[in-house]
């Protein structure tokens, strides 16, 4: 099982990927929403926002998150670490439901080109 420094340390090479991405990424990351990642076997959510291209993430905290965030995120660190690592396919893990996404319409469409 991860612990919470390996799914905070995916979390920031996730946005170490965005801010160096280039084309249609880039643009999709460009995004400015508030954002949530529930770690489910850990009992905790990483708080913040997609901003600048990156992933801020100013707080974490036991349990699920108080406020609904724009993008809501939800899995286990063990997937949140294998996903940012490319061991594990977002599309096949969101169709398996071992990854939950949570958002507009719009903003999924766009984070499609991240995930």
């Amino acid at each position: 099982m991860a612990t919470t420094e390996e799914c905070r340390a995916a979390l920031d090479k996730l946005s170490d990927n965005m801010a160096g991405a280039q084309g249609g990424v880039a643009e999709a990351a460009a995004l400015d929403r508030s954002l949530s990642c529930r770690v489910t076997d850990l009992d905790i959510t990483f708080v913040g926002r997609l901003t600048g291209g990156r992933i801020v993430v100013s707080d974490t905290l036991q349990g699920p998150p108080r406020e609904t965030a724009d993008i809501r995120l939800t899995m286990t660190g063990d997937d949140l670490v294998a996903m940012v690592n490319g061991e594990l396919n977002f599309a096949k893990a969101w169709g398996a439901g071992r990854v939950k996404l949570e958002a507009s319409l719009r903003d999924v469409f766009r984070l499609r080109k991240l995930l």
